[in-house]
């Protein structure tokens, strides 16, 4: 028996990383997911069903519309350690326990200098963690496989860094600190699958219950495609297995190279997009992928624009383009517009300055999306204490850092934002023909003409 220490009981991990080894033990092996809620929660629904529950995955495969359930009976049991610590610390001493997972959100991985031993409900995650690992240690076992999921860089390298601060920080003892560094494996790890969850309308729900044959009130949604990329350290091949596993698992000695195809492909075409289809009066991703020029504006971005400096993703590509046909997922733009400004830097800027630093020309696609998001910001109204764009089609909220925001609303100019540092890491103005450019169609664009 391989059993899993998992850290959170949302839509997500049940929908990726329990469908994976529930998956692995259709295939003959024996995984057992043991799960620790962060908060206290009300457990009834898992009881009531035993733990069991389905997946049902939606959307668009090799072309095809589809609509797959999945049953899941992996989950062993849901464990409130604030309510009873026993189990949890029993896990720790169980010779039978080889991963631990985590989804805490970026938030979640963290240390806090005032967090105490005694105090478990109001400490962080990696000190909740620290006490494990701790107490696994006493008990003579070797250490764990650490798959964190949580959306940051280098995140095992973050949560070995908390780990191991909490550890000096409680002064515990210097063989506990040497077993964490050698006999841990902490693995940074990338994952991808968008996960709608439990459905929120009534009419889905009853579609959704009837394709199952019953009523399951742990029912989670998602998408066809799933990734996970894992750093490969000590015989994790031996717990985690590659391929086809319901998603596709990569084992490998270096993220960063998957990392960066899905920050520029999948990330970067949402925030190049999203200004343009507000704009042209879309609400969805999927709208988007309906309207023909939409469509081939992103079509356009990838192949001239975006692919050229990410060796080896074409077929990724195909695939970004067919998750946003996606009639399912409902991605609302108003949701991917959060913070597009600190989105932009970091998923489009990079494409950008490498078209920029081969051709000498800045990129014809990259900018005419950065028109339409300048256009869009250039609109900012205050309103009470939110700020409003009024857009040809509607007006909607628009949530930013408020300095951005204030900017806009309070007559700034598009030139001063763009030459700011601070905001960018670099003066855009600097790029030749940009500023001209932007203004040239940020005018076209308020005169009610379609730049794509």
């Amino acid at each position: 028996m391989i059993k899993i220490l998992q850290y959170g009981q949302g839509n997500f991990l049940r929908s990726f990383a329990d469908l994976y080894f529930e998956t692995l033990n259709q295939e003959q092996d024996a995984y057992e997911v043991h799960v620790v809620t962060s908060i206290s929660r009300d457990l009834t629904q898992f009881t009531a069903q035993n733990n069991r529950y389905h997946v049902v995955l939606r959307g668009v495969d090799a072309g095809q519309v589809v609509e797959q359930p999945y049953p899941v009976n992996a989950l062993k049991q849901v464990i409130d350690p604030l309510r009873d610590p026993q189990p949890y610390y029993a896990l720790a001493r169980d010779p039978e326990l080889k991963i631990i997972v985590s989804n805490t959100t970026e938030a979640g991985i963290c240390f806090r200098s005032e967090d105490k031993m005694g105090d478990f409900q109001g400490m962080t995650y990696p000190a909740k963690l620290t006490l494990f690992l701790y107490e696994r240690f006493k008990s003579g076992l070797d250490g764990v496989y650490l798959l964190p999921v949580e959306l940051i860089d280098n995140n095992a390298d973050a949560l070995y860094a908390c780990v191991d601060q909490y550890i000096r920080l409680w002064k515990l003892p210097e063989a506990f600190r040497r077993w964490n560094e050698t006999q841990n494996f902490y693995c940074n790890t990338l994952v991808d699958r968008i996960v709608s969850g439990y459905p929120k309308d009534q009419q889905t729900l009853q579609h959704m219950w009837e394709l199952l044959g019953e009523q399951d009130k742990l029912m989670s949604v998602g998408e066809p495609f799933g990734l996970w990329v894992i750093e490969c350290k000590g015989a994790l091949e031996q717990y985690i297995k590659e391929g086809r596993h319901n998603i596709d698992v990569v084992l490998t000695d270096d993220v960063k190279p998957y990392k960066k195809r899905k920050v520029r492909l999948l990330n970067g075409s949402h925030t190049n997009l999203v200004p343009a289809g507000l704009m042209l009066g879309a609400e969805t991703v999927y709208d988007c992928m309906q309207d023909a020029k939409l469509s081939a504006f992103v079509k356009n971005t990838l192949d001239a624009e975006i692919i050229p400096f990410v060796p080896g993703s074409e077929q990724f590509a195909a695939d970004v383009q067919e998750r946003f046909r996606n009639p399912y997922l409902n991605h609302q733009l108003t949701s991917i517009a959060l913070n597009s400004i600190s989105k932009w830097r970091a998923r489009v800027l990079p494409s950008f300055r490498d078209n920029y630093e081969k051709n000498g020309v800045i990129p014809k696609w990259l900018t005419i999306g950065f028109s339409y998001l300048m256009a869009l910001y250039a609109r900012v109204e205050k309103s009470g204490d939110g700020y409003l764009a009024k857009l040809p089609t509607r007006t909607i909220q628009v949530l930013d850092e408020k300095p951005y925001l204030e900017h806009f609303a309070n007559g700034g100019s598009i030139e001063a934002f763009m030459a700011d540092p601070q905001i960018w890491g670099e003066d855009l103005t600097a790029y030749a023909g940009l500023l001209t450019a932007v203004l040239e169609n940020v005018n076209k664009i308020n005169a009610g003409e379609c730049l794509l």
